[in-house]
């Protein structure tokens, strides 16, 4: 009976993993990279790279709010929506924005950003257009291409399958503590195995904690059915019963003069003395359904609803604004997606979350690779490979090399594209994808160690080429954000560096591998007739 239940978990680790690994590994790949989001969008804004944070960030935001509302009123009084973005330790720049005319047929203009040095107060120059880190984070839950809905049905059921995967390979794990000191170097599959269970028992916690919570932030979208019973709206009338600064007043186009907003931010600063504020947005400004929304930053505190304050924007009345103290349940909801997010890190928090995001990635791709390689140890007598063997072969060369070539293809696009480029963001977004099916379609025809190596190798230049081509097309380099103190930017250089490196060391061990000599068969002749022989 033991043996059976092991052997049934063992068989359903191995199989839940391999039906979703190439998914998982592009969920954690692009995960991973968004707890840098912010700092990977202003790596990707030159512009924006020699803005210092001040010393009184928090002591000045009233008079930025103040001059950003006087900015946009005489700019863009027309425009459907305002917004005042306050600095942060993490995006410098002070910008005013307003909505743009919409399109016919379109429900959002773009926005029209006025970016500010917030030290010296100088209108700085338009940044390039990307999307920066978010596209990451979009990506690891959207998909991009995919409509949202379905993209995230899909990838709830792979988290799925990576929660049972995890549970069911912690079952099977009879030496779990000694697996995590375990790892034996060039021994095949056995090698493979221990790689897999290092990167897995390391970062267990990350694993069942990062899987668990990205499942509960969609956690409505599983199981809209309790919230569809109690409220008419469904799940829009629990988020507006739990949001209140949510709700939405119908448009009126009649005109009417906006509320001072030193009467909004008395208001605001009475309930929040020392409220570190982030955006101030003002929906249907000069009209009488206007809104003010002001927000403020979470901190360190467990917490991703951000304190928010909602006033009407004709007479600056308060209308609704976060609860103060959550139920037990909203507490558990949001504190589970504020662990998942990791808005609340610092950059050490941050920089272990990114570290245990590898971690993920290591395990995935290990699992991927040792099922392939115990496949063909197994058809060894068999003259070609089966088509489930090229299969996973060929998904494996696609996307365990073909995600990193895709995401310097990204960040060398950001450089080398003209900055007046129609529609930037998404052509370097289609860089991104090229690259991508680029390798896809040399994995289709060949997959062996050889490419490989020849990926490694590709992979390799395009991760030295991106801190090169970023000294060569801006002002900035790896020594000078060292001596500079940029510690974002330089730390985006040295690991691309670090990357390249890798490589490296990746092609030196497959090249040991593939030089290895077969052993030599001992002949069945007596030596004194292989003498005579020679002798002859």
């Amino acid at each position: 009976m033991k043996e059976s239940f092991f052997r049934s978990m063992t068989w359903m680790h191995t199989w839940v993993g391999l039906l979703v690994c190439w998914l998982l590994y592009l969920i954690f790949f692009a995960g991973t990279i968004s707890f840098f989001r912010d700092e990977v969008t202003l790596w990707n804004q030159p512009a924006l790279h020699q803005i210092a944070t001040p010393s009184n960030r928090i002591q000045i935001q009233r008079e930025q709010i103040v001059a950003g509302y006087d900015y946009l009123k005489n700019t863009a009084p027309d425009s459907n929506r305002w917004g005042v973005y306050l600095p942060s330790e993490r995006e410098p720049q002070l910008n005013y924005a307003y909505e743009k005319p919409r399109p016919e047929g379109k429900r959002f203009g773009g926005w029209q950003d006025h970016y500010i040095n917030p030290v010296t107060g100088q209108e700085l120059d338009q940044p390039r257009e990307t999307q920066g880190g978010n596209f990451f984070y979009r990506l690891h839950f959207d998909l991009h291409y995919l409509d949202t809905r379905t993209a995230r049905w899909i990838v709830c059921l792979a988290s799925l399958f990576m929660l049972v995967a995890l549970i069911s390979g912690v079952v099977i794990h009879k030496r779990i503590f000694k697996d995590m000191f375990s790892f034996r170097s060039n021994k095949g599959s056995r090698s493979w195995l221990d790689g897999h269970n290092v990167s897995s028992v390391l970062a267990l916690p990350f694993h069942i904690m990062i899987t668990y919570t990205g499942l509960i932030t969609l956690i409505f979208m599983l199981f809209p059915y309790p919230a569809m019973t109690a409220y008419d709206n469904g799940v829009s009338g629990l988020f507006d019963d739990v949001q209140p600064t949510s709700v939405r007043t119908k448009s009126n186009p009649e005109k009417a003069s906006l509320a001072p907003i030193e009467h909004v931010l008395d208001q605001v600063y009475t309930n929040w003395p020392d409220a570190d504020l982030t955006q101030v947005t003002i929906r249907d400004p000069n009209k009488a359904s206007a809104t003010i929304t002001v927000r403020a930053n979470t901190g360190s505190l467990v917490q991703d609803q951000s304190p928010t304050m909602l006033f009407n924007g004709v007479d600056g009345s308060l209308i609704a604004k976060t609860n103060q103290e959550f139920s037990a349940s909203e507490t558990v909801f949001d504190s589970m997606t504020a662990l998942h997010t990791g808005r609340l890190a610092n950059p050490l928090l941050r920089w272990l979350y990114f570290l245990c995001g590898i971690a993920g990635c290591v395990m995935i791709a290990s699992g991927c690779i040792m099922w392939a390689k115990r496949i063909r140890e197994r058809m060894k007598k068999q003259q070609t490979a089966s088509f489930g063997l090229k299969l996973v072969e060929g998904l494996n060369l696609a996307t365990l090399m073909g995600l990193p070539l895709a995401t310097c293809a990204f960040f060398i696009a950001n450089r080398l594209l003209p900055i007046t480029t129609a529609e930037r963001a998404d052509k370097e977004i289609l860089a991104f994808f090229l690259a991508w099916l680029a390798v896809a379609l040399f994995a289709l025809f060949k997959r062996g160690k050889r490419q490989w190596i020849q990926l490694a190798w590709l992979n390799c230049a395009a991760c030295f080429s991106v801190p090169l081509i970023n000294a060569i097309t801006t002002e900035g380099n790896l020594i000078s954000y060292l001596i500079n103190g940029q510690w974002a930017l330089f730390s985006f250089d040295l690991i691309s560096l670090v990357c390249a490196a890798l490589f490296i060391v990746q092609v030196k061990k497959l090249r040991t591998a593939t030089s290895k000599t077969a052993p030599v068969k001992r002949s069945s002749r007596s030596p004194k007739k292989q003498l005579e022989e020679q002798k002859a």
